[in-house]
Parts: C-alpha cells; sequence; structure tokens
C-alpha cells in the first residue's frame, strides 16, 4: 500500500509539472531566440544561423540537466515528506488489523501536530475507548453471571435438600426460597429497566414539571428507608430551580435511583443533602451523602453498567450496580449530563437538565 500511493503521489503530481514546464520553458526559449536572430539579422545584416544553432543547443542542454537534477532532487524531498506524512497512516492500517481480531492494546506512534498526528491521537483515543468498553463488557457478563449464579445455586441446593428429604419443608424454608427467586425478579427487572432507559429518547413525553414536587414525592416514598437508619435528610432547594421540561415517569425513575443509592451507601445515622440550583447548563439536582470516600480511580465509573467500586460486595448491600447507569441513559435523553465527586467529607451525585 504504501508503494503503490506514495509513487502514485510522485508520479501524478511532480512529473506532469516538471514535464509541462520543461515544454513550455523550452518552448519559449525557442521563439525567443528566433525573435532576437530576426532582429539581430535585420540591424546588422548578419547570417546567425550557426551562432543561432549553437545557443539553441546551449540552453537546450543546460535546461535538459537543470530540470533533470531539479526534478530528481524535488522527488528524493517529497519521497522523504510524504514518507512521514504516511507513517501514521500505515500504523493505522497496521494496527486496525490487530483491532479487529480484538487486540486493543497497540497504540499509534506519532508525533506530528499536523494532519496525520491529529489522525493519530484520534485514532488513540477511539482504541482506549473501545478498549475500556470490551473491559466493560467482560466484566458485566461476568458480574451478570455471579448475579445468577448465587441465588440459582441456592435454589438448586434447597430443592434437592427438600426432594431428597434432607431438608425440612418449613415455612421459614419456603420463605428463604422466595427472597431467592424475588432477587432473580430483581435482576431481571434491572435489566429491564436499563433497556428501556436505553430507548428512552424514542418514547419521551415532555412537559412542564415541579422539580421539587417530584423530589419530595420520591424521598416521601423513601421515608421508612431513611428512618430506619436513622439518616437525616436536608433541603437546599433554590425557588427558581423548579420549573423544568422533561418526561415525568423517565425523571421520576431517575429520581428514584439518587434516592436509593444515597440510602444504600449512607451510614445509619448519616445525612443525606438535596440541593437544586441553576447553573449556565440549565438546573442542576445533586444527591450528597456522607459515606466512605469513592477513590478517585473509581470516580469516571460510577455511570457504567455493573461498575461496583467493591467488586467482593454482595448484591444485597448495594446491588447490580444498574441503577447510576439507568440515570446516566435517562439524563442524556433528556439533553442534560450527569456527573459525580467524592471527599473526605460526602459524595455528590448529580444531574442537569436544560431549563
Amino acid at each position: 500500500m504504501r508503494q503503490r500511493l506514495l509513487w502514485k503521489l510522485l508520479i501524478g503530481h511532480i512529473v506532469p509539472v516538471f514535464a509541462i514546464f520543461t515544454l513550455l520553458t523550452w518552448r519559449a526559449i525557442d521563439q525567443q531566440a528566433a525573435e532576437y536572430f530576426s532582429r539581430l539579422e535585420a540591424q546588422y545584416h548578419v547570417a546567425p544561423g550557426e551562432l543561432h544553432r549553437q545557443f539553441l543547443d546551449a540552453v537546450h542542454h543546460h535546461l535538459f540537466w537543470g530540470v533533470l537534477i531539479a526534478l530528481a532532487l524535488t522527488l528524493l524531498f517529497t519521497y522523504l515528506l510524504t514518507s512521514w506524512v504516511l507513517r501514521p497512516l500505515l500504523q493505522i492500517t497496521a494496527i486496525t488489523k490487530k483491532v479487529a481480531d480484538g487486540n486493543y492494546s497497540e497504540r499509534v506512534n506519532a508525533i506530528s501536530r499536523y494532519e496525520g498526528g491529529q489522525l493519530a491521537h484520534a485514532f488513540n483515543h477511539m482504541a482506549d475507548n473501545l478498549e475500556r468498553i470490551e473491559r466493560l463488557r467482560k466484566n458485566m457478563v461476568a458480574d451478570i453471571s455471579h448475579e445468577l449464579r448465587t441465588p440459582l445455586t441456592n435454589l438448586r441446593g434447597y430443592l434437592e435438600g427438600l426432594s431428597d428429604a434432607v431438608i425440612a419443608p418449613t415455612p421459614d424454608t419456603y420463605r428463604m426460597l422466595e427472597q431467592e427467586v424475588l432477587r432473580l425478579v430483581s435482576l431481571v427487572e434491572d435489566l429491564q429497566q436499563l433497556a428501556k432507559a436505553d430507548a428512552a429518547r424514542s418514547y419521551l413525553n415532555f412537559q412542564e414539571l415541579s422539580l421539587h414536587q417530584l423530589l419530595e414525592q420520591i424521598m416521601e416514598l423513601y421515608r421508612p428507608n431513611y428512618q430506619q437508619k436513622e439518616i437525616e435528610v436536608q433541603w437546599q432547594c433554590d425557588p427558581e430551580s423548579d420549573l423544568i421540561i422533561a418526561d415525568r415517569d423517565k425523571l421520576l425513575q431517575a429520581i428514584r435511583n439518587l434516592a436509593d443509592n444515597a440510602w444504600k451507601y449512607t451510614p445509619c445515622r448519616g445525612t443525606v443533602t438535596i440541593t437544586t440550583q441553576r447553573c449556565p447548563e440549565g438546573i442542576k439536582t445533586i444527591f450528597a451523602n456522607s459515606g466512605v470516600r469513592i477513590a478517585d480511580r473509581d470516580v469516571p465509573y460510577l455511570f457504567e453498567r455493573f461498575f461496583r467500586t467493591d467488586r467482593s460486595r454482595s448484591r444485597e448491600a448495594g446491588g447490580a450496580g444498574i441503577g447510576l447507569a439507568i440515570v446516566k441513559e435517562l439524563i442524556e435523553a433528556h439533553g442534560g449530563t450527569v456527573g459525580a465527586e467524592s471527599d473526605e467529607v460526602n459524595t455528590r451525585v448529580w444531574f442537569t437538565l436544560p431549563s
């Protein structure tokens, strides 16, 4: 590819230019020489036939070799320059084949700041994202398998015990089996909600809503949960940040997931602060909860599917890691953004909707 493209550029652009230049210059010299010697003959009555021929031979000789040397030097410098320009393209071609085979570790080595280097940097950014997505996909498959394996193993063991009369069919046993089935149902519902969130952009019913009322509605629903852990809920709502244009059901689902997330990760007798405020991007809603700080390396992945800061944590202690991913899909479907940050004081998760 490199040689074919390189020679096409060299032959297709440089050789025709030099050929046209040589022919035009050759013809111009012949015409100017003929006119000059014609005037010489008319003025001095001299027949410069041999002198005319010698002059043209000398000019043609120097023109030929001058053009030939210039062409050789131009081809050399153009070859070197074109090779330098094409180097990122050749690397991208080779690495693209590896990426197509599933190897996302290769990167283009480009130091140029111009178009070739910019293309290389864009390609490396794409490869980084593909590698990250592939890693998350593998983690997601492993997490789903783990989430399904635990309740299914428990169900299988107890059902075999009941079948072999090793375990007595008591109400407690049936309640435990019911809880395992509910865990499976909950996981399936989470996956279904995530699928619906992916398609939310096509099914939004926009209307004017009161953001403060929606927040109060969800927090009233979660009041028993917060009271059970003695969590104090504080409100900091700006009156100018109330009215928004959004889909009621989708926004309620996003708020519900944030409220559930704050309840799960706030320790007993902790604090949750709900803030709404206007910002240049629109109206921002913040759920801030006290608790253990999230590592800086984990914060960018909080909204990824099935991501959990503690991969050894059980599902009962924090879920499958889908809640914030659903929030991200639903808010972005509204044209908004999501974000999070964590420090020693609290963890803040927010979303912003256009006003």
